[in-house]
C-alpha cells in the first residue's frame, strides 16, 4: 500500500504546531501543580501525625492524673 503525500497549509501546520507547544506546557503545568499538591498533602499527614501523638501523650497523662486522683493511696 502506498502513502499517499499530505499536503498542509503552512499557515495551519504553524497553527498545529502552537496548538502542541501550547498542550504540552498545560500538561508541564499540571503535574506542577500535582507534585505541589501531593507536598501539601504529606505535609498535612505529617502534622496529623504529630497531633495524634501529642493528643495520645496528653491521654496518657490524664488517665495517669485520672488514676491517681481515684485510687486510695496504699500505706
Amino acid at each position: 500500500m502506498d502513502r499517499m503525500p499530505v499536503f498542509v497549509k503552512i499557515d495551519e501546520y504553524d497553527n498545529v504546531l502552537d496548538l502542541v507547544k501550547t498542550i504540552r506546557k498545560k500538561i508541564d503545568d499540571a503535574k506542577e501543580t500535582l507534585l505541589k499538591i501531593n507536598d501539601l498533602k504529606n505535609e498535612e499527614d505529617h502534622q496529623l501525625e504529630m497531633w495524634q501523638s501529642a493528643l495520645g501523650e496528653i491521654e496518657k497523662k490524664v488517665d495517669f492524673i485520672d488514676h491517681s486522683l481515684n485510687e486510695p493511696e496504699q500505706f
